[in-house]
């Protein structure tokens, strides 16, 4: 399902819907020649004509008017848009379960609308760092913050229809950040993440070891000319890294640093990655899955990713995760139970995913938490990381664009950027990135 086809739930934000930004539009002129080729273009279409009165009715009803005509008045007037930004505050409040008094939640709504830039932020500090003068949010629209501001931007004429279609779309991401922030504090996610570190210091983890005491490895890889993939791995450590040469083709060296874990009397390496979903990340994957609902889409707020050195210490691992949560006195189950480690494939509904990928995964419940764990061994590790058509950076760059996103975001009606032509020529730079970097001094990120 993409983001940008007629199963959309994001009517308003469609360039091809009836709320599109066009490069000018007249108020309170129902029978214009612009409205009537309006009407004959959407009036037939039963289902786009009620999606457009129930977000016409949320227009009137956030702004206290009866009609579009009535804009004019508010564009014309500060004192009264203060009077109706002050009421819609207090609506936005009680929407999103938002306590105290009006300066706490303006305090909140400006998050949201700081999250809304932090999410065209990410995307231009990363897949669209070359483009990124093109997607960049004009001044007038990255410093506003009060949703009434933002939406009367969008009937100003006078703003160009660039600025006009980002108003309109930070007000989308900004009600996006709102409906995860709320979902966050009903779940208390923040208070279960540092639970979950202190479970991982207290009961996972060696205790020869002080906290945050880390290993530092090599992962020296041989890798198949034809796709990439992991043919072979050692571990090495900095002394033998400091006497190789040059690598030679197909060659990398990736640095690790480890944990280490205790069964029985062994002490067994890993290498670990905690994370907690960050909102801008939370409001693309929203996006991704066509959803408005975080409860719905975002199953993965809190995540680990471990890399041992092979299958048997991946069992291991996964033994001495249940046994440390009995000691901390809670049981852990596990949920949604996928294993490709040793064949198989991989079967998910993400846009952008290959069948191919080789990992387990799975969601660990304890505690009150549910903790999304990823596992691999090194040369799946490896694999997630070079591997043609499955290594991450790939991923990233196609589930942006084959979902929608990218399209949506930044259209190219309005930015001039051809986004299948962009899609191929991203994945063939990072796939430069990938096979060309780290040959003379090795790749040791």
């Amino acid at each position: 399902m993409s983001l940008i086809d007629d199963k959309s739930i994001f009517t308003a934000m469609k360039q091809n819907g009836p709320f599109a930004v066009t490069d000018s539009f007249t108020l309170g002129q129902p029978f214009s020649k612009d409205m009537r080729i309006w009407a004959r273009q959407f009036g037939n279409d039963r289902l786009s004509a009620t999606k457009y009165r129930v977000v016409r009715a949320q227009i009137f009803d956030f702004l206290g008017i009866e009609s579009f005509a009535e804009i004019s008045a508010l564009l014309a007037n500060p004192a009264l848009r203060r009077e109706r930004s002050e009421r819609a505050c207090l609506l936005l409040g009680n929407l999103f379960g938002i306590t105290g008094s009006t300066s706490e939640i303006r305090s909140k709504i400006r998050e949201y609308a700081k999250t809304a830039d932090a999410v065209i932020d990410l995307l231009r500090g990363k897949l669209f760092a070359p483009y990124a003068s093109h997607v960049e949010t004009c001044n007038e629209i990255e410093t506003t913050h009060d949703p009434v501001e933002l939406l009367l931007c969008v009937f100003d004429d006078r703003y160009h229809m660039k600025a006009r279609f980002e108003a309109k779309r930070k007000l989308v991401l900004m009600n996006l950040a709102g409906s995860i922030d709320q979902r966050e504090r009903e779940t208390d996610i923040e208070n279960k993440f540092y639970a979950f570190l202190e479970f991982l210091n207290r009961n996972v983890w060696s205790p020869k070891l002080k906290i945050g005491q880390l290993e530092s490895v090599y992962l020296f890889s041989q890798h198949d000319a034809e796709d990439y993939c992991c043919t072979d791995v050692k571990v090495i450590d900095a002394a033998s890294r400091a006497s190789l040469g040059e690598l030679a083709e197909g060659q990398k060296l990736t640095l690790l640093k480890r944990r280490m874990f205790n069964d029985g009397e062994r002490d067994i390496p890993v290498y670990v990655s905690v994370r907690k979903k960050g909102s801008a990340a939370k409001v693309l994957k929203l996006l991704r899955k066509n959803e408005k609902n975080p409860a719905v889409a975002v199953d993965d707020e809190l995540g680990l990713m471990a890399v041992l050195d092979n299958i048997g210490d991946v069992k291991r691992f996964v033994r001495h995760m249940t046994r440390s949560a009995i000691n901390s006195g809670s049981l852990m189950t596990l949920e949604d139970i996928s294993d490709t480690l040793t064949g198989g494939t991989y079967s998910s509904s993400n846009v952008g995913s290959s069948s191919r990928t080789q990992m387990l995964k799975f969601f660990a419940r304890m505690g009150g938490m549910r903790v999304e764990l990823i596992i691999h061994t090194n040369q799946s590790y490896l694999n997630y990381r070079f591997q043609r058509d499955i290594a991450h950076d790939e991923y990233e760059v196609k589930r942006i664009f084959d979902s929608g996103v990218a399209e949506f975001l930044f259209p190219g009606e309005i930015y001039k950027l051809n986004m299948e032509q962009i899609r191929e020529v991203l994945l063939a730079q990072f796939r430069s990135n990938i096979e060309g970097s780290g040959r003379l001094y090795g790749n040791i990120g």
